[in-house]
């Protein structure tokens, strides 16, 4: 289809009842074109008793021009229709003669355009399908009273086949009707569910959009948070011993340095990352359990000593758990070195037969710390990464004092 074409067929779309009065006009035209040459047949008829034909043009303008209307008002335009077309055939055409006096084409197919529009666009209800009944049934009662009261008297098979030809032509329109009103009906559903597919699809990419959000804002607080935490402590160690130990000074200093170095590794990992979206992260590996007793050094340069015990037999883990676990145990250490205001800290790592448990216990402040220091994100990290693995997680004061993080993965226990 030409360009020209679909605004042609764009600009009709848009304005059905101008559409509908040119096929009204149409049909009207066509009607009294017909209607010429019907007479043209029948006055070479002696027996013609010529009906007056102003009356069979009015007749045929009432039956033609109501299709004007026929999709704003279906059912009227096709009442209309059939109730002038009976009501012409009735009181305008001979019952006796050779030929009648009557538009045995035009006037028809206005019929059946006018039944197929009906079935189409009217409304589904018991008194509208009703009234369609009755006009089918005029229409019927009309086919009966012109095969056997008519020309075709006493001819059986004659009347037969007339009978079956007009119901099927009849039937045809509201055939054709049903068939269009369910493709209608079937592209309106697959309409609607091409929206719900769209509006899924735009939901899964908002929330797929909203989860590496969260990924990327629990990693750099894991990451960062923790860096960070680590230089402050050591750079308020190094102001307090500045003038009487300044070799002790020279020892933190180069701790901070090189906690920012890795800061800025860790950065550059999570923004190439992001930089090379749906590629391997090339610039560091995910930490891991084994990595464990370098975190324990770098949190143990500041005011806090950290310890680590490991009971069970340590054995491989799937490497998401070991990335979770210690990303779990850094947040605990980054809180106690921010809040806790204790001295020690313990990191106990208990490998079970069906489970890893880990527990973060530190001497610090427990109930004011509970209340104001490990609510925000660092606390909805860690239990989105237990979470993730079936887990769950505790924390909060101690009764003997301080404040405790518990976290279990379960582990499938591998066959002997």
């Amino acid at each position: 289809m030409t360009e020209r074409a679909r605004r042609v067929v764009f600009a009709l779309r848009r304005r059905p009842l101008l559409v509908d009065i040119a096929i009204a006009l149409v049909f009207a035209a066509s009607a009294l074109v017909s209607l010429s040459t019907v007479f043209e047949l029948v006055e070479q008829d002696p027996t013609f008793d010529k009906p007056g034909k102003a009356a069979l043009v009015v007749a045929l303008l009432a039956i033609t021009l109501p299709l004007a209307l026929r999709r704003r008002f279906p059912l009227g335009a096709a009442a209309a229709v059939v109730i002038a077309f009976a009501v012409g055939r009735l009181s305008l055409a001979p019952s006796r003669v050779v030929l009648p006096a009557w538009e045995p084409y035009v006037s028809v197919l206005a019929c059946q355009v006018a039944l197929c529009t009906a079935v189409v666009h009217m409304r589904a209800s018991r008194g509208r399908i009703a009234a369609l009944a009755g006009l089918v049934g005029v229409l019927l009662a009309e086919v009966a009273r012109e095969v056997f009261g008519g020309a075709l008297e006493g001819l059986p098979l004659n009347q037969g086949f007339q009978l079956v030809y007009a119901s099927v032509s009849i039937a045809f329109p509201l055939l054709l009707g049903l068939a269009v009103r369910a493709l209608r009906a079937r592209e309106r559903e697959l309409a609607a569910q091409a929206t719900e597919l769209q509006r899924e699809r735009e939901e899964n990419a908002r929330r797929a959009v909203l989860e590496e959000r969260v990924r990327i804002a629990r990693e750099l607080h894991d990451v960062v948070a923790h860096h960070v935490s680590v230089m402050g402590i050591q750079a308020g160690a190094a102001r307090r011993v500045l003038t009487t130990q300044p070799d002790k000074v020279e020892e933190v200093l180069s701790s901070i340095e090189v906690s920012s170095r890795q800061a800025v590794v860790e950065l550059h990992r999570l923004l190439g990352f992001l930089r090379r979206a749906g590629q391997a992260d090339e610039l560091a590996p995910q930490p891991d359990l084994a990595r464990l007793p370098d975190l324990v050094a770098q949190a143990g340069q500041g005011s806090l000593a950290v310890e680590l015990e490991v009971a069970g037999d340590a054995r491989p883990l799937p490497r998401t758990l070991e990335v979770s676990a210690y990303r779990v145990i850094q947040e605990a250490l980054t809180n106690a070195l921010k809040h806790s205001a204790g001295t020690r800290a313990v990191i106990r790592l208990d490998y079970r037969p069906t489970s890893l448990v880990i527990e973060v216990l530190d001497d610090g402040i427990g109930e004011s710390r509970s209340a104001n220091g490990v609510g925000g994100h660092g606390l909805i990290g860690m239990r989105e990464r237990v979470g993730l693995h079936g887990g769950h997680l505790r924390v909060g004061a101690r009764r003997q004092g301080g404040f405790a993080v518990n976290a279990t993965f379960p582990v499938e226990r591998l066959p002997a």
